[in-house]
């Protein structure tokens, strides 16, 4: 056996590659994530929460590629929650990871300007709502659907794997965090709920509530290992 091979079946045994794999945040709060041995460069995506009760904006999304992490430190991670439920509505809150000016997905917010930005390498903003009913969570690549004034008409959709606006009084579509894929579609025209983007489901994550209900609560994931980069290179679960 060769010195190179004998070195590089040591590396391994040592811990000195720790593999393909990934660590995702889904339930409000904040966290504490411990880099494991070997892992020495993360990337991120964040979803932040959406507004919630009238007009309601979707979160943001952003992501960042090859942070820097040593192994064994601790990491702060914070997934945002939805907006409450109350006379007027709440915004929802940012998601992030390590600090809000590493990465992050912000939260949306009330009105037609309400969708949440983001910090990062890309992403997309939430789109706002200017009727009753829930702007799209932003995407990879672009921007959450509009929901525009009105009583009749259809929420826009989405763009670069971003969430479709809902119908009048309708939820906004949330954004899946595998990595970008398509787009949500136009909903409408009363009460239809948007289209997910990405592989989202319903208003998981980001989305804006409908009319006196909630939006979709944030989330943040974290991958790590070969080639792996969001928005879309091996970011699946492995």
């Amino acid at each position: 056996m060769s010195g190179i091979l004998q070195g590089f079946i040591g590396w391994v045994a040592g811990a000195g590659y720790a593999g393909d794999s990934q660590q995702a945040y889904t339930t409000p709060g904040t966290y504490s994530w411990t880099a494991p041995a070997g892992v020495e460069s993360v990337s991120v995506v964040a979803v932040g929460g959406g507004a919630s009760n009238y007009t309601n904006g979707g979160g943001g999304l952003g992501y960042k590629n090859n942070i820097t992490v040593v192994p064994a430190n601790s990491y702060t991670v914070v997934v945002g929650d939805h907006g409450s439920s109350g006379s007027s509505g709440t915004d929802g809150e940012d998601s992030y990871f390590i600090s809000s000016t590493t990465v992050k997905g912000e939260g949306g917010a009330q009105g037609s300007s309400g969708g949440g930005g983001y910090t990062g390498d890309g992403g997309g903003t939430g789109g706002g709502a200017s009727g009753l009913g829930g702007g799209g969570a932003g995407g990879y690549a672009g921007n959450g659907g509009f929901r525009p004034a009105g009583g009749g008409e259809y929420g826009g959709a989405g763009a670069g794997g971003a969430g479709g606006a809902g119908g009048y009084w309708g939820f906004g579509g949330g954004v899946g965090i595998l990595g970008q894929g398509a787009s949500g579609a136009s909903a409408g025209p009363h009460w239809v709920a948007g289209n997910p983007g990405s592989g989202g489901s319903g208003v998981t994550y980001g989305a804006g509530g409908s009319y006196g209900g909630l939006g979709g609560n944030g989330a943040v994931r974290i991958i790590w290992g070969s080639n792996r980069a969001f928005p879309s290179t091996n970011t699946g679960d492995v």
